[in-house]
């Protein structure tokens, strides 16, 4: 049971990371969104959504990797 949660805590921000490269790439072929007015304003919500799902992933698997001792030593926790 835990690992299926751990699992969608994980999917959800892959999902908004997903979204986000998908408006970036429709404001890049010109595709305006429903929600958005502007086309630079679904590129800045598409690049927030892509670093925040990739910047959580991340940082999971690394306080995951702290936990084990699997990094190296610069990214230690002292």
């Amino acid at each position: 049971m835990i690992r299926i949660i751990a699992l969608i805590i994980l999917v959800i921000p892959g999902a908004l990371a997903a979204l986000g490269i998908k408006l970036m790439r429709d404001m890049t072929f010109g595709i305006l969104q429903a929600p958005f007015p502007n086309l630079w304003l679904q590129f800045l919500v598409g690049l927030i959504f892509f670093i925040g799902g990739l910047g959580f992933v991340a940082g999971f698997i690394l306080h995951r990797d702290r936990k084990r001792n699997k990094v190296q030593p610069k990214f230690k926790k002292y």
